[in-house]
């Protein structure tokens, strides 16, 4: 079991901020939406059109990775027992969590998705959170690297063996026919593939790769410099900030609502822009989450906090209207981005 002093202070908090209601397992780390992770999907379902790459993905998926990208966030509905056992349970009063995840509703997709769950579980558990299990998969979703950072970098507050950009490599790993590192249980290139699908998503939203560190009074600190991680000034990754009645991680899940569940004519357009990305395919999903840590400066820009209770923060905002219209766009282009990104992978790994 691998524990490292960052995970096990997520661990606090998150205990924390469960035991006052103010956040469930699918609130935990669902970028973008289900809407979004399809959006991802279509975008490289497009750009893939014809190519040897979609024709594996075919082969190995059975499906679209439009259909396929919220299959990491479906996984959240499997739940643990005190007798070690696991069950697929809906959550009755969220049956939208749910939408997305009835395209894998016959009894050996579900069993896929608790296989894949008891092999993930305990590698790299976070202690127990006094209301919830919490399961190793879950912190395949994200980093927490503070803001000052100008780089993704492993030596960091924020990063561990489990996180998203370990995730990825893993799932790239397997899909090269090498064994996946440990603490990733993957048992084939069809998880690897709903992996890839779901996590160079979430990559690409800001409050997955960076946060924003704070003392007691609201004031930003550096937990790399002169301000060591606090696990009760914690943010993670603005889970814990709220404007209004809905906290701050959670409206940058949010895609805009013109865009639908599907590639649109501009996204489209914008993620053919992109540029090839330069290196070693390994080293590409660290390179992308330096790209993302530099939007997620963007995205807690113009912004105060104030604390407003245990494990709370109130955001304001210089201009609201202002940041409103520079977070459409750039949920805009780092949806097309992901799209793009993600074909660009699949097509190196799949010349």
């Amino acid at each position: 079991m691998i524990m490292i002093g960052h995970i096990a202070r997520h661990a606090i908090v998150v205990a924390i901020f469960a035991a006052i209601g103010l956040i469930t397992s699918h609130d935990t780390a669902s970028a973008w939406g289900n809407q979004g992770h399809r959006v991802v999907g279509s975008i490289a379902d497009r750009l893939l059109k014809d190519t040897n790459a979609a024709r594996n993905v075919g082969e190995i998926l059975g499906t679209d990775l439009r259909t396929a990208g919220p299959w990491m966030d479906c996984l959240k509905a499997v739940r643990r027992d005190d007798n070690d056992t696991y069950s697929y349970v809906v959550d009755p009063e969220h049956l939208d969590y749910e939408v997305p995840c009835t395209k894998f509703k016959a009894p050996e997709q579900r069993a896929e998705m608790i296989a894949f769950v008891k092999r993930n579980w305990f590698t790299c558990r976070y202690l127990p959170d006094g209301v919830h299990q919490r399961a190793c998969h879950e912190t395949y979703h994200f980093d927490d690297v503070a803001i000052q950072r100008d780089r993704f970098d492993r030596t960091v507050e924020g990063t561990n063996p489990h996180d998203l950009v370990a995730a990825i490599n893993a799932a790239i790993a397997v899909l090269q026919d090498k064994p996946a590192p440990p603490p990733f249980a993957i048992a084939s290139k069809r998880e690897a593939l709903f992996m890839l699908a779901h996590f160079i998503g979430d990559l690409h939203q800001p409050m997955h790769v960076g946060s924003v560190y704070l003392d007691a009074a609201g004031n930003r600190v550096d937990p790399d410099a002169t301000h060591p991680a606090d696990p009760t000034t914690e943010t993670a990754g603005a889970n814990f900030i709220q404007d209004e009645n809905v906290n701050l991680h959670r409206e940058w899940d949010d895609i805009p609502t013109d865009l639908g569940d599907a590639a649109t004519r501009d996204l489209i357009r914008d993620a053919r822009s992109q540029p090839a990305t330069p290196g070693s395919i390994e080293d590409w999903p660290a390179s992308w989450a330096t790209e993302t840590l530099g939007v997620a400066r963007q995205a807690f820009a113009g912004l105060s906090f104030a604390p407003s209770g245990p494990q709370r923060w109130t955001v304001s905002f210089d201009d609201h209207a202002a940041y409103l219209r520079t977070q459409d766009t750039i949920k805009r282009r780092q949806l097309a981005r992901a799209g793009a990104h993600l074909a660009e992978l699949l097509k190196a790994i799949w010349p």
